[in-house]
């Protein structure tokens, strides 16, 4: 596995290097944003770890670019910032799993090949295209379109609809959710699943006459065409 590292803290990155190297990962590290946008952009990665707070360009927006260019390559932002709204706008500028410092090393590593796995898994699958009732998501263009109207959703927005066409028919609960989409173990004290869930259905669901997205009280959601 090939790793990009962004990080300005250089205690942090001799952490992180030294101990993804021990586990035979190659690593390349930058230690601001301009010179992460430029590795980012000009050779091909299996997983980049982006901090928030870098000089030159933040986290969140060279995570921006990086989804602007048009690469998949998973991301996983680190940052002292751990509030919903925060973890809110990693995922929005297109960040697949966030990490609040201070975090052990094995932690990071789990979640370094969680994000491998479902990436590789992803690049696999036979089927491109799934549908439900007059939905559409295209997982090749990475496009939503329901009634012929196409859905602008961010990339957090996409796996969580992804997730839920995936499983139609089934309940699936916050913790499903939060191991699936966001590969972490399930936070009691955060909502940030509720807000996307919301954020979703205001998307697919609010402008249409059949709604596909439910809550079922105490147990989760269901996507389903009735």
């Amino acid at each position: 596995m090939k790793i990009l590292i962004v990080e300005d803290e250089p205690k942090v990155a001799s952490f992180i290097k030294k101990g993804l190297e021990e586990q035979s990962y190659l690593v390349d590290h930058a230690f601001d944003g301009t010179i992460g946008k430029s590795m980012a952009l000009g050779a091909s990665y299996d997983v980049i770890i982006l901090d928030v707070n870098l000089p030159g360009i933040n986290g969140f927006e060279l995570c921006k670019i990086i989804r602007e260019n048009h690469i998949i390559t998973p991301v996983l932002m680190l940052t002292a910032l751990g509030t919903t709204d925060d973890k809110l706008m990693g995922f929005d500028s297109g960040a697949d799993d966030y990490l609040v410092k201070p975090f052990e090393f094995r932690e990071l590593l789990a979640r370094i090949k969680a994000l491998y796995k479902r990436a590789s898994s992803d690049s696999s699958q036979v089927s491109n295209v799934l549908r439900v009732a007059d939905l559409e998501l295209n997982l090749d263009q990475k496009i939503a379109v329901r009634e012929g109207h196409k859905i602008d959703l961010t990339a957090k927005e996409f796996a969580l609809l992804e997730y839920f066409i995936r499983n139609k028919g089934r309940v699936v609960s916050r913790v499903d959710i939060a191991e699936k989409v966001w590969e972490i173990n399930f936070d009691t004290g955060t909502n940030v699943i509720d807000v996307y869930v919301n954020f979703l259905r205001k998307k697919v669901d609010r402008d249409f006459p059949k709604r596909l997205i439910h809550t079922v009280v105490g147990m989760g959601y269901i996507l389903k065409e009735d």
